[in-house]
């Protein structure tokens, strides 16, 4: 066992078995939050890197062996995450640390097959949570390519709202217009929640004024956001092809979902024997064996004349040249996959556009989990979080079941932090963007934007 020190006064006793580019981000992640980790791997210099680089305790070995989870404390773990390479590995881990203590145990799961059994599993097998990064980055995806105009598409309250990021086009009517001038003139039912210009994050105020190329983050409904994106957005015509390079499980997740909206897909595969099998399980799509990374062929397969691209990838930096070229031969809204690259601000000089990352989306869904899990004793839990600007701002969902500090009273009485906005209520399936004399009250699905880290429940957002 390596270790640095033990953590008295520690919110969580996590254990996290595997430390890849998923268990990396999550041990990152969990104990800023203030957790106490356990990485178990079975490579001892992934185990060393977690505890020299980050305040955690580690061991080397099997995380489905009862003895090292024994060892690693899952009598008083709190929660038993298993993020390794292999889903049965995972879902093995998880059954025997059920078997061993009361701890909520959260797996990894990816194949295709076993997808489609995630309830049956997570029932059967006792499993707090289920999670495909690879699903879900699909589902981003797709969102993204049914606004080509957006960046960014998260959901809220069961889909009914949605928050999108979009950068405001040169000789835009936005540009010079203040955050009250667009709500009066533009929409009134829509709100921008963050802006950043030039690397600078701004939760915007009234006198706020707009600039052509800021990158705003705004929510309204699913018909409002479309409707405005239609008519300020640069990408106004709806994306009917596209072209996936890369054809893992990403690509197989997406194509289908792309295929019962209605967009024709076409895969660039390398791999002969996955050509054959997306062949099979995707008739619809047109697979074509070929590298990805050969000019001539996109060209050939019609890149410069497609609505879209994303590039799948296995190497982020094939991916990122992969756009870049869309960018220079075709007017094509690209989608970059981004799994590993650190260097966040030579990737954010590139302006790529939409990128999605799977590690990242994985961290938001478990770490909205523990947060819920950490203050289950109340009565406003956390449902969802979203990371948005490279993680300085956060948005998160509550469900408020019961009164509270922050019920029955008008939002503009309510000692609010700083840099932070009440964004968006749904109410009985209805979506408010709230003014000043709206009110939070029981049975609201609530939304904040904050750059403030870490809330628990919605009463965290009063000073």
């Amino acid at each position: 066992m390596f270790k640095l020190k033990d953590h008295p006064g520690k919110d969580m006793n996590v254990i996290i078995v595997g430390y890849g580019k998923v268990g990396m981000t999550l041990v990152e992640q969990l104990s800023t939050e203030g957790h106490a980790i356990t990485v178990i791997d079975s490579d001892s210099d992934k185990v060393q890197e977690a505890v020299e680089v980050h305040d955690v305790m580690g061991i080397v070995g099997n995380g489905a062996s009862h003895g090292i989870q024994v060892e690693a404390g899952i009598d008083k773990a709190d929660l038993f995450i298993a993020v390794t390479e292999s889903d049965e590995l995972n879902l093995l881990c998880c059954i025997i640390a059920n078997q061993t203590s009361d701890c909520a145990t959260i797996a990894r799961v990816r194949t295709p097959d076993y997808s489609k059994e995630r309830m049956y599993l997570g029932d059967k097998l006792g499993l707090a949570m289920i999670i495909n990064p690879e699903l879900e980055a699909a589902n981003e995806a797709a969102r993204i390519l049914s606004m080509p105009s957006a960046i960014e598409v998260n959901t809220f309250a069961h889909g009914h709202a949605e928050m999108i990021k979009f950068k405001i086009p040169v000789d835009s009517v936005l540009d010079g217009m203040s955050i009250a001038e667009f709500g009066k003139n533009v929409k009134n039912n829509l709100l921008i929640c963050a802006v950043e210009r030039k690397g600078d994050i701004t939760i915007p105020s009234g006198d706020y004024i707009l600039e052509a190329n800021d990158v705003i983050s705004f929510i309204a409904n699913r018909i409002e956001a479309k409707a405005f994106l239609e008519k300020h957005g640069t990408l106004k015509n709806k994306v009917k092809e596209t072209m996936l390079i890369g054809g893992g499980r990403i690509a197989y997740y997406l194509a289908r979902q792309l295929i019962h909206m209605g967009i024709s897909v076409k895969i660039i595969e390398i791999d002969r024997r996955r050509c054959e099998h997306l062949s099979e399980i995707l008739p619809e799509a047109i697979i074509i064996n070929g590298d990805g990374s050969d000019q001539d062929l996109l060209k050939a397969e019609g890149i410069e004349y497609t609505d879209a691209v994303v590039a799948l990838t296995g190497i982020d930096e094939e991916n990122i040249f992969l756009t870049l070229f869309t960018r220079l031969v075709s007017g094509a809204k690209p989608i970059t996959k981004i799994n590993h690259i650190t260097f966040n601000d030579v990737v954010a000089s590139l302006d790529l556009g939409s990128i999605i990352e799977p590690k990242n989306i994985t961290s938001e869904a478990i770490t909205a989990y523990v947060r819920a899990k950490r203050n289950s004793k109340g009565s406003n839990n956390i449902r969802t979080l979203y990371y948005m600007f490279d993680h300085r701002v956060e948005a998160i969902e509550f469900n408020v079941e019961e009164e509270s500090k922050v019920t029955g009273i008008s939002l503009m009485d309510l000692r609010l932090k700083k840099d932070l906005l009440v964004a968006c209520i749904s109410r009985e399936g209805r979506i408010i963007i709230p003014s000043g004399s709206e009110c939070i009250m029981p049975g609201d699905v609530v939304v904040i934007v904050t750059t403030h880290t870490g809330f628990d429940e919605l009463t965290d957002i009063l000073l």
